[in-house]
């Protein structure tokens, strides 16, 4: 499976872009601003779409890419694309953007019984079988309705935590898991900590805590994602501070890169 970074900024500025993953030519997890990155050609073969929330960095691209391959997608007869979420991220989407005012409702479009899109309902729990890759629904914990994921691969899971503060639910799933990459957010500098708690967002010493839940016998790379880019070189600056020197006994250090836009990941 390959993993191509759309965006892994969190806010947009020259040469960042929004969350969005391709995973090989068909499947995006979450479609922030990277998706602008794709060719119409590219957008075309996507089938499906799996949001972790409903926040405007994660799904900004997702109604001007339906607009952009709509005219491709009804030529060619293709099934309709399928958007995987969380029913509170449906219920967002219908009443906030697909609703005729901000944006048309292409689940109704060009008919309700043939539409461009479909809402595919998903708890956390649930493994979806899409575009041959099996995919496990995480848990996150955020300020609305909101999940990571885990896709399995041939190296292991490729894991993405989605926005999320503490979130042991989420350790106690990956300790199971055979993890070839872990994509974990850190939205805030230490100096934001009173921010990134209310948004329910990791800073620094909030991540050091998450870190320390990993069981002590798996290593893998993690890279952090979902910097604000005006902060993103304080933030791994204090992340290498800490996982330089651990604090608990016993505490190993981790294998901690900073992700950026453009990468690509065979595994």
């Amino acid at each position: 499976m390959r993993v191509r970074v759309l965006g892994c900024s969190g806010a947009i500025a020259q040469g960042c872009r929004t969350t969005s993953f391709l995973l090989d030519h068909d499947v995006l997890i979450d479609a922030g601003t990277g998706v602008g990155d794709l060719t119409l050609d590219e957008m075309a073969r996507v089938d499906h779409v799996l949001l972790t929330h409903s926040h405007l960095d994660h799904i900004a691209a997702l109604p001007l890419m339906l607009d952009s391959v709509a005219a491709l997608r009804l030529a060619s007869g293709v099934a309709p694309l399928q958007v995987h979420a969380l029913p509170g991220t449906i219920a967002a989407l219908k009443v906030h953007i697909f609703n005729n005012l901000i944006w048309p409702d292409f689940s109704a479009i060009p008919s309700v019984d043939t539409p461009l899109m479909r809402f595919v309902s998903i708890a956390v729990g649930d493994v979806l079988h899409v575009g041959g890759k099996a995919v496990e629904v995480l848990p996150a914990v955020h300020t609305v309705p909101a999940v990571g994921y885990a896709v399995a691969s041939a190296s292991g899971h490729w894991v993405f935590s989605g926005d999320t503060e503490r979130n042991p639910a989420f350790w106690a799933r990956v300790n199971q898991l055979q993890i070839a990459q872990l994509v974990i957010e850190t939205a805030f500098s230490n100096r934001e900590q009173a921010l990134a708690q209310r948004s329910l967002h990791l800073a620094p010493g909030t991540l050091a805590q998450e870190l320390a839940q990993i069981d002590p016998q798996h290593k893998y790379p993690i890279y952090i994602t979902h910097t604000k880019p005006a902060e993103t070189g304080l933030i791994m600056e204090e992340i290498r501070r800490f996982d330089e020197a651990p604090g608990a006994a016993g505490a190993t250090r981790h294998d901690i890169r900073w992700l950026t836009a453009g990468q690509t990941f065979d595994l």
